[in-house]
């Protein structure tokens, strides 16, 4: 049986509070707060921090294939899933592919994903779906929008913990959101059309459909995670429906994290994972030029997917306010920041594919002589000289402490000036390196606090992004 094995999300540390926004343009507030990306995040370092949580308690040489979600890809003509890939450190040999243009991108993959394990093509598919959308400054979508990645799991090898009983789908082909090829904001056509005809219409019909396909009531559906650009369109299709709004509809997550694009539909299915017991019965629906409806009958399994991870609850209770809208403006590179310290070094493709397996996937060098690990990557062991005897050892999912620290004022942006610089004391066998710290407050950086590994943008050069590891305190 098809289905869901394991799952993943990431919600960025930093809330917006809607009252900074509103009082920026003199509006009033719709209250609560939405999830922003740092600005050493993007969707592709969101996507690795969910697949990376998916993959706690997974092997991952048994991944035959990643798939990236996005509409807000940082590339235009280069494969985001293959990053994605290897800073989850998955074996080069597994497929990848990018969905991207449409909100149902998440759903899209999800669906290939399941037709790739039933086909047999694959065993195990790892997709991610992530979203950094940015509304036009002042406008509705400014405030509703919210940053967040999610990741699932798929396979037909082993019990899943949730079983895909059936699926349908509509295309629509309807001007209602959009960005053109040279757009930064989101565009929009007006709301009684967009949601009367597009959005309540098209899911309507496609919800129906499914549960017309598999002899379903709306009483036998434990659970409807229907994705909704606002709270209000969401209960009017869940009452036109006939759902019960109190007790079978899914949280849509707009007070405390925003609107998240593709990744939304997994991320509240996630949400609604995390609290479903075996035998119940799962309705997901995303909309987008059309809709996705899939039905999910949850295992015993699901028990078992429920180990070291944070979970929804775990990310949404772990955040620090942003303190200003400009900030925020900042971070999203709609205000010029004054940039620190520049680089020295300047980017190559060369360097780039020389240095990608302690770069991007975080590998050290373990002495096959002596058992000393280094990090970076290093062919000579510092302590008894043999060269080129070594074996690579992730240490991105490694504990670590701070074991010493300096607060630089130079190296930051104006958005961020101070940057701690962090000597990192890892607990497999005593693994020592250097490492920025983001997601912090400086001052509260200390001898012996608990840190964790965190994939980020490092800089931009060249034509090119440049990503690296980072350290955070853990969340």
């Amino acid at each position: 049986m098809a289905g869901i094995i394991s799952y993943g999300i990431y919600v960025p540390f930093w809330r917006l509070d809607r009252d900074l926004i509103a009082a920026a343009w003199s509006r009033r507030s719709i209250g609560g707060e939405r999830s922003i990306a740092n600005n050493d995040e993007d969707t592709i370092t969101m996507a690795s921090e969910a697949a990376i949580d998916c993959l706690v308690d997974s092997k991952r040489g048994e991944i035959d294939g990643l798939y990236f979600a996005s509409t807000t890809s940082p590339y235009k003509e280069k494969e985001c899933s293959t990053l994605v890939a290897m800073a989850a450190d998955l074996r080069p040999e597994i497929i990848t592919a990018d969905f991207g243009n449409s909100l149902r991108a998440g759903t899209e993959a999800l669906r290939a994903a399941l037709n790739a394990v039933v086909s047999g093509s694959a065993s195990q598919v790892l997709i991610t779906a992530s979203d950094c959308r940015i509304g036009y400054p002042g406008s509705n979508y400014e405030r509703t929008f919210g940053d967040a990645a999610a990741a699932l799991l798929i396979s037909d090898t082993v019990r899943p913990a949730v079983v895909v009983e059936g699926s349908h789908s509509i295309s629509n082909e309807l001007y209602d959101v959009w960005r053109l090829d040279k757009d930064i904001y989101v565009q929009s056509w007006e709301d009684r059309f967009i949601i009367e005809h597009g959005y309540i219409e098209t899911m309507e019909r496609t919800i129906s459909g499914l549960l017309q396909k598999k002899t379903l009531s709306i009483q036998d559906i434990n659970k409807a995670v229907l994705y909704a650009p606002t709270l209000r369109a969401q209960q009017r299709l869940a009452r036109r429906l006939g759902f019960d709004v109190n007790m079978q509809l899914q949280d849509l997550l707009i007070n405390n994290v925003g609107i998240t694009g593709c990744a939304h539909a997994l991320l509240m299915l996630v949400a609604a994972l995390e609290e479903a017991k075996a035998g119940d019965k799962i309705l997901v629906a995303s909309y987008g030029s059309g809709c996705d409806a899939f039905l999910f009958s949850v295992t015993e399994e699901i028990e078992k997917t429920r180990g070291n991870r944070r979970g929804v609850k775990g990310f949404l209770d772990s955040n620090r306010p942003l303190p200003s809208y400009a900030k925020y403006l900042s971070y999203r590179g709609l205000l010029d920041p004054q940039s620190g310290e520049p680089f020295r070094l300047f980017p190559a493709a060369t360097t780039s594919w020389r240095e990608r397996n302690w770069a991007i996937r975080m590998h050290s060098s373990k002495c096959n002589n002596c058992g000393t690990v280094t990090f970076p990557i290093e062919r000579v062991c510092y302590k008894c000289r043999s060269k080129d005897d070594f074996e690579e050892v992730r240490i991105s999912d490694k504990k670590a402490k701070v074991f010493t620290f300096t607060l630089d004022s130079l190296a930051g942006r104006s958005d961020d000036p101070t940057i701690p610089q962090i000597g990192v004391e890892f607990d497999y066998q005593n693994t020592r390196t250097y490492l920025p710290m983001t997601d912090c407050d400086p001052s509260e950086v200390k001898v012996d606090m608990p840190i964790e590994m965190t994939f980020r943008r490092l800089y931009e050069g060249a034509g090119m992004y440049n990503y690296f590891w980072k350290c955070r305190p853990v969340r």
